[in-house]
């Protein structure tokens, strides 16, 4: 193998975290793999990499060599994207990192159709709402809703997200509809935690005004809080994104959609310069915008309106 090729066996190690399933992706046997290794520390002078029967740790010399590994391992694929562009169907894999409202209720069920129109592609999928560095990781796409700090980085907006209030039937009958704003101070609300989140805007003589709701239940969890709602438990306000599937199949109800200020925020695929030339990254981005490009869990017309 060449340097190229050794650069791309240590990356996928590390990605990995075993020489086995690192063997497994590239086709090698363990020991093999190791002997690249082997033969790439040689080479450096240097040991990259602490070996144990549990795991396997980098030096700090390896942590150093792993960066630049990363981003030449991808301007070599970049390259080859390049000129074997039109040889064929994109193959690769392809890393991708969402949001957790994102990732779940939309991207992951929505990947099975992804994978079926590109069978030499293969994905793995990072589900966080931590911040990543993608150069780092070697994700080769991230998506991402709300503000995105400017950044060495391209963004390539997919949609814009909403905010909704909506409530379980079995809570509305129980406690009754709030008709205005000021309502919500009389009802259970259920929070996800964040400043200001118990401040919920609503339009007022061309204006905002908001009003500060009660809590019942605060949580840090968007998933937690859905549940909660769904069975019952009071109001939530959160992003269509989270609640479009629950309101379309009637386990919730949207409340005060005629004066509810929505917040609009956007969605966006973000990724490193240049990385969009990789055939498996550009029809991804292609299907992002496809699938969902037109908010397909947003509720429209009467539907939306039936509170």
């Amino acid at each position: 193998m060449d340097t190229a090729s050794d650069l791309r066996v240590f990356v996928r190690v590390m990605d990995r975290g075993s020489f086995s399933a690192a063997a497994q992706d590239l086709g090698l046997t363990p020991s093999a793999v190791s002997k690249l290794i082997s033969r790439l520390e040689d080479r450096l002078g240097v040991r990259l990499l602490e070996r144990s029967t549990r795991r396997l740790a980098l030096t700090p010399e390896g942590e150093t060599f792993l960066v630049r590994a990363r981003r030449i391992v991808a301007d070599v694929e970049e390259a080859e994207a390049e000129v074997t562009r039109v040889r064929g169907a994109p193959r690769g894999r392809l890393h991708i990192n969402s949001g957790t409202a994102f990732g779940l209720h939309q991207l992951a069920p929505a990947l099975a159709d992804f994978l079926a129109r590109y069978p030499e592609i293969d994905v793995d999928l990072s589900i966080t709402d931590r911040l990543v560095d993608l150069i780092e990781e070697q994700s080769d796409i991230a998506v991402r809703s709300g503000h995105i700090p400017d950044g060495p980085f391209i963004q390539r907006k997919i949609a814009d997200l909403e905010r909704v209030i909506c409530a379980a039937p079995v809570y509305l009958a129980r406690r009754g509809k709030p008709r205005v704003a000021a309502d919500l101070k009389n009802h259970d609300c259920i929070l996800v935690a964040g400043p200001g989140l118990n401040r919920w805007p609503f339009k007022s003589n061309g204006g905002v005004d908001v009003v500060e709701v009660r809590p019942r239940v605060n949580t840090d969890d968007a998933e937690a809080a859905l549940r909660l709602a769904i069975e019952g438990a009071g109001i939530i306000r959160l992003s269509d994104v989270i609640v479009g599937s629950p309101l379309r199949d009637g386990q919730l109800v949207a409340l005060l959609t005629d004066i509810h200020h929505i917040e609009p925020f956007p969605l966006a695929a973000i990724y490193p310069a240049g990385r969009q030339r990789l055939p498996r990254v550009a029809v991804f981005i292609e299907f992002l915008i496809e699938r969902f490009g037109h908010a397909p869990w947003r509720l429209t017309g009467a539907a939306a309106r039936a509170s």
